[in-house]
């Protein structure tokens, strides 16, 4: 029985209860935790990430999909901590101070998170003493920050510069996004990165790994 095959297609579908009692079937068969995450879990979100992308599926489809990814990691993630097998990287991520919107923070997460990244989420309304203050606990390798509103998408800059006064800006690529965010803006507060949306939020986020 093809395991992953079925587990892509399953969680393609949003069969959380599928992709569960595939992903235990696939355990008991001795397949090994990285296949099943590699070859199952991340080709199915990674399939999820190029429809939505193109149009094909909208958000309602990409959150039913991503609970059935999580079904799956709940059984898989003490396996792959049992046998090493590590995240390929790990983002902080929130919405800016002032900002409460953050269904687009949760699907970059969900996205992130369903191609094999560890994902630390502040949640919104997040102040630059506590985005600097992860970055300092968390070592992560990426930092995501999301705004709503054209009036908070300024403490972007904040943060970016609060990191450069910590010595901490050389040690963390800055991601950012969200409706009034434009690739312009990104580069003139000195961000490493723009995402107009969720599925180019994974590739953006991949292609900063390859330049730390």
């Amino acid at each position: 029985m093809t395991y992953t095959k079925d587990i892509a297609e399953a969680l393609q579908r949003g069969d959380a209860d599928k992709v569960g009692e595939l992903v235990r079937l696939a355990l008991i068969e001795e397949l090994s935790p990285k296949e099943i995450l590699e070859n199952g879990l991340i080709r199915g979100m990674n399939i999820i990430g190029i429809k939505f992308k193109n149009n094909e599926i909208y958000i309602p489809e990409v959150l039913i999909a991503a609970r059935a990814m999580h079904a799956g990691m709940e059984l898989l993630r003490p396996k792959l901590v049992e046998t090493g097998v590590k995240n390929i990287g790990k983002v902080v991520i929130g919405t800016v101070k002032g900002d409460l919107h953050d269904i687009g923070k949760n699907l970059v997460k969900m996205m992130l998170e369903g191609a094999g990244f560890e994902v630390i989420d502040l949640g919104a309304d997040v102040s630059v003493e506590k985005f600097v203050s992860a970055v300092k606990e968390y070592h992560p390798d990426i930092l995501g920050m999301s705004a709503l509103l054209t009036t908070t998408m300024l403490n972007m800059s904040e943060v970016i510069e609060a990191l450069q006064t910590a010595d901490l800006r050389g040690k963390v690529k800055v991601m950012v996004g969200g409706a009034p965010i434009t690739k312009h803006y990104a580069e003139q507060i000195g961000a490493d990165g723009y995402s107009p949306d969720a599925a180019t939020a994974v590739e953006d986020a991949r292609l900063l790994l390859t330049l730390k």
